[in-house]
């Protein structure tokens, strides 16, 4: 019998559209928070998610994924938007 992972995926999900939700809240509200302003907090998270050393968790590791992911997509599809 296999161990679910479906909680895994549940968190990682909600956790992605929560930051990506977020993200475009922030961008609409502030008008001088740039590409480079996200950029700046997606390397931190890069950072703190290397310094970890597997001891955050099944849950953390997820929610860390997923947030970094959601910056990832975020800062892509900002930067599509204005080479267009």
């Amino acid at each position: 019998m296999g161990i679910s992972t479906e909680w895994q995926d549940t968190t990682y999900t909600e956790t992605f559209e929560e930051e990506l939700r977020g993200l475009e809240r922030r961008r609409a509200a502030e008008p001088n928070c740039t590409v480079a302003d996200i950029e700046g907090i997606l390397k931190n998270l890069y950072i703190m998610d290397g310094a970890d050393w597997g001891g955050r968790g099944g849950v953390q590791d997820a929610n860390m994924a997923a947030t970094i992911a959601a910056y990832e997509r975020f800062i892509a599809q900002w930067k599509t938007e204005n080479n267009h």
